[in-house]
């Protein structure tokens, strides 16, 4: 696998014009550069296509009768030239002519006699400012068009940031501006104060180790709201301590509440395959339990008629095989899916939790029509959770169901009358409902102030199923 730190270039591309001294082709090409010579400005740029050219040297145009000045003002002109490095050859004490050339677009010059030392070092010179140019170009394309907040923070000298793009605004909710060399608004003064700490030791443990980074942590935005990024990074030593963070920020709020969701529906899907599995249990097992007791008690009858005092030890076990198969049944049906709900949906699944509640139940609306599944046990949990409270501590006399649906949402409500100070956290079961809802993107509401009853108020997205 390639080092992730290292890139390809091309070679170098350089292009000799006009009367040069002929030993500064094989100099170059020793360099590991690509030369082309050529005598005239016209025969340079008649090759730009194939070959491009990084470097350009020029002298005096011997074939053209073209001087220094003209060589350098026509080749600057020339498309595909704009962002060479112009090197002029200029006479001994040419002076003036140097000047005229620079005048006109070169970049540089050295005057004759030179050394291949001189020559190189110039040479190595111009190439090094059209890397660094090309560079600039590349990395101000990237700040603008890289999804992310690209950056690079001293973090030798307090974290202090020296380049941020745009695109931090959005992220963060502060402006480029704020972060530029800032010693108190820098990444780190942003992050969550929970997350800080961890992520310092991943930076430490990276600079030990060495190779990049990536990690997942909050942070707060300018308006106090708690967003999910992405940091991928690489950290830089140098010399005297020093250690910049190169990196790129990506806000992932979004994908990671997605994945919660899938979680949370995971989790309710595995609790009601569970449920459907404990039908099952119901049927194969405590049922069979049943039929058998039920035959034990004809058994009993026939010796209660026969003999009396001797039946009265076989109706005891009986009775404890009663309490047995009760307790076992009660434990079974906890929360079970009913068959009402899966068979015929959820408007008749909550007028028969209303119809077996102890305490008077008022349904004042009810949804026509299936919705999708985990939407009706959502609602229908909603509904028999809350009933259950009203029994248990609400001291009602009454209670009213509404559920209402339109295009949006589904408005599941259980009102009463009783003696209030529900709360959705206190353990009143509320707590689960809480979470079943999340996962189904829905919200819960308990609003229950002493002495003046409770309202148990749920929101959920309408997923309608077609039914043929």
């Amino acid at each position: 696998m390639p080092d992730s730190g290292s890139v390809r270039r091309r070679p170098t591309g350089v292009l000799v014009v006009g009367d040069v001294e002929p030993e500064v082709g094989p100099w170059l090409r020793a360099e590991g550069h690509a030369v082309r010579a050529v005598p005239t400005v016209a025969a340079a740029v008649a090759g730009l296509d194939g070959e491009p050219a990084d470097l350009v040297i020029a002298g005096a145009e011997r074939a053209g009768g073209r001087e220094l000045a003209e060589v350098c003002r026509a080749l600057r002109a020339a498309a595909g030239l704009d962002d060479a490095w112009l090197l002029a050859i200029t006479p001994a004490g040419g002076r003036r002519l140097a000047d005229a050339a620079l005048a006109v677009g070169a970049d540089d010059w050295v005057h004759r006699p030179f050394t291949r030392a001189q020559l190189l070092a110039r040479a190595r010179s111009g190439l090094r400012a059209v890397r660094q140019r090309t560079e600039a170009s590349l990395l101000q394309a990237m700040l603008v068009n890289v999804p992310g907040a690209i950056y690079r923070s001293a973090w030798h000298a307090g974290h202090r940031l020296e380049l941020i793009s745009d695109e931090i605004e959005r992220i963060s909710g502060y402006p480029p501006v704020n972060f530029i060399a800032s010693e108190r608004r820098t990444l780190l003064s942003i992050i969550h104060p929970d997350d800080r700490e961890r992520v310092e030791a991943a930076v430490a443990a990276t600079l030990a180790a060495g190779g990049a980074f990536e990690l997942e942590y909050r942070i707060v935005r300018a308006d106090g709201e708690e967003r999910w990024v992405l940091d991928r990074g690489q950290l830089v030593p140098a010399s005297g301590g020093r250690v910049w963070l190169d990196g790129a920020l990506v806000d992932v709020t979004e994908r990671r509440a997605a994945e919660l969701r899938a979680s949370r529906g995971r989790v309710v899907q595995a609790a009601d395959a569970a449920r459907r599995r404990i039908e099952r249990d119901l049927h194969d097992g405590a049922q069979q339990r049943l039929v058998s007791l039920s035959i034990q008690v004809q058994l009993a009858r026939a010796r209660v008629a026969d003999d009396p005092a001797a039946a009265a030890p076989f109706l005891d076990d009986l009775g404890r095989e009663l309490q047995e198969a009760s307790a076992e049944l009660r434990e079974l049906a906890r929360g079970i899916h009913p068959s009402v709900l899966t068979d015929r949906g959820l408007s008749p699944a909550v007028a028969a939790l209303a119809s077996r509640a102890p305490v008077p139940v008022e349904i004042v609306d009810l949804p026509d029509g299936r919705l999708a599944a985990d939407i009706e046990a959502c609602a229908y949990f909603t509904v028999a959770e809350a009933l259950t409270n009203v029994a248990k501590y609400a001291e009602a006399s009454h209670a009213t169901v509404r559920i209402a649906q339109d295009d949006e949402a589904l408005v599941v409500e259980v009102r009463d009358d009783g003696i209030g100070g529900a709360a959705a956290g206190g353990g009143s079961g509320l707590t689960g409902l809480v979470e079943r809802l999340g996962a189904c993107d829905g919200t819960l509401e308990v609003v229950s102030p002493p002495g003046e009853g409770t309202l148990v108020r749920a929101v959920l997205p309408v997923r309608v199923v077609q039914r043929g």
